[in-house]
């Protein structure tokens, strides 16, 4: 008989297991040894009939369930020929009433003159094969097992990055609502192709970039594009180091009408919510920051964000980028402090800062002896811009007023 891989090469050695357990029905004591045998096979045989279709198996578990069949099937088949054999030899069962039939077996098991040594190989071949079939079933169980206790695991790992990044969302909340990326989006939306570019390869920002000094100041008449170039700016750090994750970037755009959420403290808060938002774990510091005043419903002071945020700026290249300058707080000594700071950051921690301001005095001496560039309405700029918008305005009248025919 051929055997191939499939629930039904299973059932055929089952039926044929459970043929032989009846014919050792009501068998002499001297038979349940092997009887015992057959049945423990045929318990085995159908536990994997009924799993078999569950399980995805490999190409080498294939072959293996195969060769057990048929090692299965074979000892089985040798067992029945024997039976045939020894039941025979009563030559009452060929003129038996079959309501006697029963009585017949009896006694023609009874005549048997069953011999240890006939049954001794082919019960330890039956022990051999249940023991190889029961190692594969169990196989088949562990992998399930490992399968299940994986599957597991990983929906806790996934609960666990769930619970983490909420949390993390939730120290970010906490620290400020603000968030400048939705301007910065909107400035760089609104730019012109090839803008700033003499900027960007100017030699000021090249050695800024390249770090021969730490800082650059941008000062600019009003009008003159300082914004527009500082998301410039902030787009081409973030292009150049997009797959470095030791570099950290964070600006500000300071607002005369944001003056409520741009105090120092807020300022610090917003830097250091930047510059951790994109790492896959909240450092340390913030989170005990976070754990000292959340409980209590508290803010942390304007030195402990900026201890914290040194703390997670060292060790790594930085760049601050702080918009108009000049719009920041002045009340209390608000923009001195906060550019103080700044700079005592930067020197602890090596952090590149880039400004821009109008020409305000008091700004100007903060940056006494750092690197500058004025920001001017460049020329090619301002070609572009008036392309751009002389041909949409031209198209738009046109739409407007159609050519008339004379």
């Amino acid at each position: 008989m051929s055997f191939g891989y499939s629930a039904g090469d299973i059932l055929k050695a089952l039926e044929l297991a459970n043929e032989i357990r009846t014919r050792f029905v009501d068998a002499p004591d001297q038979f349940k040894a092997i009887s015992d045998e057959v049945r423990s096979l045929s318990i085995v045989l159908d536990d994997i009939k009924v799993v078999l279709p569950q399980r995805d198996l490999t190409s080498e578990q294939r072959k293996e369930l195969v060769s057990i069949i048929v090692g299965c099937y074979n000892i089985l088949n040798t067992l029945n020929k024997t039976l045939e054999k020894y039941q025979e030899l009563d030559p009452d069962l060929q003129n038996c009433d079959p309501k006697s039939f029963r009585f017949t077996v009896r006694r023609g098991w009874k005549r048997l003159r069953w011999k240890p040594d006939d049954v001794k190989e082919l019960r330890s071949r039956v022990i051999s094969n249940t023991s190889l079939l029961n190692g594969f079933n169990g196989q088949l169980t562990r992998n399930v097992s490992l399968a299940t206790k994986a599957g597991v695991d990983q929906l806790h790992e996934r609960q666990d990055d769930q619970e983490r990044h909420q949390q993390h969302q939730t120290i970010l909340d906490w620290l400020t609502p603000v968030d400048y990326a939705t301007q910065q989006s909107d400035f760089i939306a609104r730019r012109q192709e090839g803008t700033g570019q003499w900027l960007l390869y100017s030699a000021e920002f090249q050695e800024w970039l390249h770090q021969s000094y730490k800082t650059l100041f941008c000062p600019g008449i009003p009008g003159a594009g300082k914004t527009m170039l500082t998301s410039i700016v902030i787009e081409h750090l973030f292009t150049k180091f997009q797959n470095d994750a030791s570099v950290g970037i964070a600006y500000i755009y300071c607002n005369f009408r944001r003056q409520q959420e741009q105090r120092p403290a807020d300022l610090l808060a917003s830097l250091l919510k930047q510059l951790i938002q994109g790492r896959p774990l909240v450092p340390e510091g913030v989170r005990n920051l976070y754990g000292r005043h959340n409980v209590k419903r508290t803010r942390p002071s304007f030195d402990e964000i900026s201890n914290v945020l040194q703390s997670v700026i060292s060790g790594s290249t930085t760049f601050l980028i702080i918009d108009a300058l000049d719009e920041c707080q002045i009340s209390d000594g608000g923009r001195r402090r906060f550019l103080s700071e700044i700079f005592n950051i930067q020197a602890r921690t090596g952090a590149s800062i880039f400004a821009t301001s109008r020409f305000i005095p008091d700004i100007g001496k903060e940056f006494e002896g750092c690197q500058s560039l004025e920001i001017r309405a460049n020329d090619e700029d301002v070609q572009r811009y008036l392309d751009t918008h002389v041909a949409a305005a031209v198209m738009c009248l046109t739409q407007s007023y159609p050519a008339r025919e004379n």
